[in-house]
């Protein structure tokens, strides 16, 4: 069964800037089945748009930002 947009529900989404990256911790849920929490990354391009990357690894400062936000999050489940 391909991806369906319309059955995804977003919980809880917030977006953290570090320059240009960003990293978003959301919560959610697919077809009301399990919350499950996704974070991931996004790079800005020459053009100002921000583009899907690997979150791959976080520097100090990143990991000391979006840390409460799990948590935040791990409350929304």
């Amino acid at each position: 069964m391909p991806y369906d947009a319309s059955l995804d529900k977003e919980v809880f989404k917030v977006t953290k800037e570090f320059g240009e990256s960003r990293i978003t911790v959301g919560v959610f849920s697919y077809n009301n089945g399990e919350k499950k929490l996704q974070i991931s990354r996004e790079n800005a391009s020459e053009e100002n748009q921000w583009r899907f990357a690997k979150l791959g690894r976080m520097n100090k400062k990143e990991a000391q930002e979006v840390a409460p936000l799990i948590m935040k999050a791990i409350e929304n489940m």
